[in-house]
């Protein structure tokens, strides 16, 4: 049977927030019965695009990350509820059923993305249900999907062994405990929110003026072992992402026609420029 997923690529999100926006303007003073209460006005962010700074100038980049319900295929929400107030449907999409889960905060505490929130004034646990009650009376995606200018969201409805072709064909993962419990929502190019670059710049003096070093061949190595290869571009500029945080024991290597090899170690820590390096005639 075909079930619903959500795909997110990081790298084309640029952090507009027209899903969040979307959210609030379904459920806001909305309810929807059968499927939800309506959403408070301050409190609840059910779907959310979380914000993450990588570097320092001159070499800094802003990551973007979509969270919400991530509809687990063995949710811990269902296991904690009482009285069928959660139910997972065929299509894949977790349900918290208002008229049945009053009451239950316990709902609240199962969730290990923190993304059911509790209604004080109803009493009641609610959640992003992917717009159910939208796509039951026939729209193609959730508004999330719908509202996003970039594409970075996408909502696809597909058979399990299909979605695990597309996983493997556009290298996609989960996020945090997504991996172990199993979830429907999953990221593309991760890696540029959770992960950490090292660039640099390479300049050499010619005449007694500065110049950029293009066309050099820059080598990331950990010990013997080679991590990656760029060339600096025409600004003299060269990076490596994707690397593990506070990763040691890593160097550069710098070989460039007309110049001295450069070593240079790299320091452990986060996302890092290692500066301007000068490249002397050979």
């Amino acid at each position: 049977m075909k079930k619903w997923n959500l795909v997110f690529d990081v790298a084309l999100c640029t952090g507009c927030r027209n899903c969040e926006m979307a959210v609030k303007d379904e459920y806001v003073g909305n309810s929807f019965p059968g499927y939800s209460a309506q959403m408070p006005l301050h409190g609840h962010r059910w779907v959310q695009i979380r914000q993450r700074e990588r570097g320092r100038f001159p070499a800094v980049d802003v990551a973007y990350l979509f969270q919400s319900c991530q509809h687990c295929d063995d949710p811990a929400c269902l296991r904690a509820a009482t009285n069928g107030a959660v139910t997972k449907r065929s299509d894949g999409i977790v349900q918290i059923h208002p008229e049945r889960a009053r009451g239950q905060k316990a709902i609240v505490d199962a969730c290990p993305f923190g993304a059911v929130y509790w209604n004080e004034e109803l009493a009641l646990p609610q959640h992003w249900n992917f717009d159910a009650h939208l796509l039951d009376a026939g729209w193609a995606e959730p508004r999330p999907v719908q509202a996003c200018p970039t594409g970075a969201l996408r909502a696809l409805k597909v058979e399990d062994d299909e979605m695990k072709g597309i996983v493997r064909k556009e290298k996609l993962e989960r996020f945090g405990p997504g991996a172990k419990v199993g979830t429907r929502v999953h990221y593309r190019n991760l890696a540029l929110y959770t992960h950490a670059f090292v660039a640099g710049t390479l300049l050499t003096l010619r005449g007694g003026l500065e110049e950029c070093v293009a066309g050099a061949c820059v080598k990331l190595l950990r010990g013997n072992e080679a991590l990656g290869q760029a060339a600096s571009d025409a600004f003299g500029d060269f990076r490596f992402d994707g690397l593990p945080p506070n990763e040691r024991d890593l160097r550069i290597e710098v070989t460039a026609a007309g110049y001295r090899q450069q070593r240079l170690e790299v320091e452990p820590g986060e996302s890092r420029w290692l500066g301007e390096i000068r490249l002397e005639p050979s």
